[in-house]
């Protein structure tokens, strides 16, 4: 079955702790957070003392996907926060294996994270020491976009390489994930769905949860 994260930024900031516990009540693997400065993307989200907060209401693991410039800075901040995974941004780092380091030595499981415009052989260098990729399926920093059908063509790309050199990296995709593209996002050889709009804004979002979770994984790595 596939790894279902909700993504927090889509649900009702005015009842946030009955979201997370909807989550936490849920078929949902994870809890999906993005963090936004209004400088690497024009919108500002939530900052470190949110996600603690957020973390402390979790049960499920905490994604955290920093969409932010000069990443290395809060990375320690952001693991103290609770966070499970961190994912900086290729496009924002100078450093970048520095930046997996850093996650890495806070204990956090580490993931890097890529726009629409990067191509994915750009990871090949890092990818042995990546717990997690997400694949930006829409332009990054609001919710509700459309989902970019390209995506598929890197997720393949990015599976094979995977596979060809045997490493248990997952492959997250963010961005207009809902039930009418799930299974070719899987079958293009995802491992993750960040799912926003399309389950908090949905009128059952355990169901639509539920349903995630029963969409049969099978991989296809032809064009």
């Amino acid at each position: 079955m596939p790894i279902i994260a909700p993504s927090i930024l889509a649900a009702d900031f005015g009842r946030i702790q009955e979201e997370i516990e909807m989550v936490n009540e849920s078929e949902a693997d994870w809890l999906h957070v993005d963090v936004m400065d209004g400088v690497f993307v024009p919108n500002i989200s939530f900052g470190q003392a949110i996600v603690k907060k957020m973390a402390a209401y979790s049960k499920k693991p905490v994604d955290v996907h920093l969409m932010i410039t000069q990443p290395d800075r809060y990375i320690g901040e952001f693991a103290d926060a609770g966070a499970d995974h961190i994912y900086v941004h290729f496009e924002a780092c100078d450093h970048l294996h520095r930046s997996i380091q850093l996650i890495k030595e806070h204990h956090v499981k580490a993931g890097v994270a890529i726009n629409p415009h990067t191509n994915v052989s750009l990871l090949h260098d890092v990818l042995e020491d990546l717990n997690h990729v997400l694949i930006m399926s829409v332009n990054p920093g609001f919710g509700g976009q459309k989902f970019i059908y390209n995506t598929l063509a890197k997720i393949r790309t990015l599976k094979k390489e995977i596979t060809d050199r045997n490493l248990p990296t997952l492959i997250e995709i963010d961005g207009g994930v809902g039930l009418q593209n799930a299974e070719k996002i899987l079958e293009a050889g995802a491992d993750v769905l960040v799912a926003g709009s399309s389950v908090f804004k949905s009128d059952n979002p355990k169901e639509t949860i539920k349903r995630f979770k029963a969409i049969e994984k099978q991989y296809t790595f032809s064009d």
